[in-house]
């Protein structure tokens, strides 16, 4: 079987030159060992990652139950029962890079709850082996840098010798696989987690000299929380910094559920651009931004209804939405970035979001906005903006009229 291994080592490294899925991979491995004669029944792949909602990924592929399906977990779940008395964290702890268990006939030993499990199910063999990364930055515990894979079998004899000869001798080719997917996928977790998908993309795609930017058309939305510099001084730190995320996912959460990208979060402040194109229908892409808006508010009230009654501060703040070009690009200087959007639309959606603090509705819009759907807005008047030269038509949804000049007034 050495020569049949060989060539899947062969297909390993072709697949490494590529753009391949880590789905896709070790679905077709557990495909052609199966077709070199290694009887696998049940496979996993495990995977430390850096994402700012999870803290690994899995492959899972069960013989004959259809294609392998790629499941996460969640940083809260790392100190689970379930992880606790896996036997990964036995490994982990232990420091050893294989295990394996029979798990039916003279040698059986179950002694974790999910081999107990397997073994209820019919597998026969189970056998994990763990490949470290050197790269242990790309994780938050270095021990847990690199890849685990399970083979299971329900081969009545289990796994032969020369059956574990073979998945040892893929093991080393298969991570070095893994690593070249995995860490290209943690790069850009970090990139579109710190500067946003579109921004994010641009700059993986090259764009990353000073100057480097495009001109776009899109609905931007701004936000600023108000009074944080009272609330700076009154509140303690981390209460403030609480204080700080519950505003943003209160601001930023409704826009990128409708669609949009946070560009930045500027201090206390939340930029949210909906670039457009001429496929874009912008009624219906004005109609979930409104929506969106409208929702922001409503979280904030239950947000602050939470907040009375633990006795912590309360939140308030305003939406501007704006129509515009806008451009994309670095600035800084050439060592040090930041890709950011700039133009008279950001810088005008900013002076209409700080008018909220004065005229009274919590949402405003311009009359490129608003004309998307006139039937949904009321003008307020022409206003002049600050630093801005003309003044401005500006307009609130009707719906929610009433209701921000309460709130202001409050």
């Amino acid at each position: 079987m050495t020569g049949l291994a060989h060539q899947v080592e062969e297909w390993l490294l072709r697949e490494a030159l590529g753009q391949p899925s880590v789905r896709n991979v070790f679905e077709t491995l557990c495909l052609r060992l199966a077709g070199i004669g290694i009887p696998i029944a049940r496979a996993r792949l495990n995977w430390p990652t850096l994402h700012p909602l999870f803290r690994a990924e899995m492959v899972r592929w069960d013989r004959g139950t259809g294609p392998a399906a790629v499941e996460y977990f969640h940083h809260q779940d790392q100190n689970s029962e379930a992880w606790q008395q896996s036997p990964l964290a036995f490994m982990l702890e232990a420091g050893i890079p294989i295990l394996r268990r029979r798990l039916s006939g003279p040698g059986k030993v179950v002694d974790f709850p999910l081999l107990k499990d397997l073994a209820e199910k019919g597998l026969t063999d189970y056998i994990a082996f763990k490949t470290a990364f050197v790269e242990a930055e790309l994780v938050a515990d270095s021990r847990i840098a690199g890849i685990f894979v399970i083979w299971g079998t329900d081969r009545e004899s289990g796994f032969t010798d020369e059956d574990i000869d073979v998945l040892q001798q893929i093991q080393q080719t298969f991570a070095l696989v893994c690593k070249s997917i995995i860490q290209a996928q943690i790069t850009g977790n970090i990139v579109e987690t710190y500067l946003g998908q579109k921004a994010g993309r641009s700059v993986m795609n090259g764009k990353i000299r000073l100057g480097d930017g495009t001109t776009t058309r899109a609905l931007v939305w701004y936000s600023d929380m108000r009074d944080s510099t009272r609330l700076t001084a009154r509140l303690k730190s981390d209460d403030f910094l609480d204080l700080l995320n519950a505003y943003f996912e209160c601001a930023a959460r409704p826009a990128i559920e409708a669609g949009g990208e946070v560009l930045a979060f500027i201090g206390d402040a939340v930029l949210v651009i909906f670039p457009v194109n001429e496929k874009t229908d912008l009624s219906a892409l004005a109609e979930k931004v409104v929506s969106a808006a409208q929702r922001s508010f409503a979280m904030r009230q239950e947000t602050n209804e939470r907040h009375r009654a633990a006795g912590k501060g309360e939140i308030a703040f305003g939406i501007g939405l704006h129509l515009g070009e806008v451009v994309f690009g670095n600035i800084g200087v050439p060592e040090r970035l930041a890709f950011t959007v700039i133009g008279s639309t950001v810088t005008e959606v900013e002076r209409i979001e700080k008018l909220t603090k004065r005229v009274g509705p919590n949402i405003l819009a311009t009359a490129e906005v608003a004309g998307l759907l006139p039937e949904v807005w009321r003008t307020i008047g022409i206003h002049s903006l600050a630093g801005i030269e003309d003044p401005m038509e500006l307009f609130t949804p009707i719906a929610c009229a009433q209701d921000g000049i309460a709130v202001a007034a409050q």
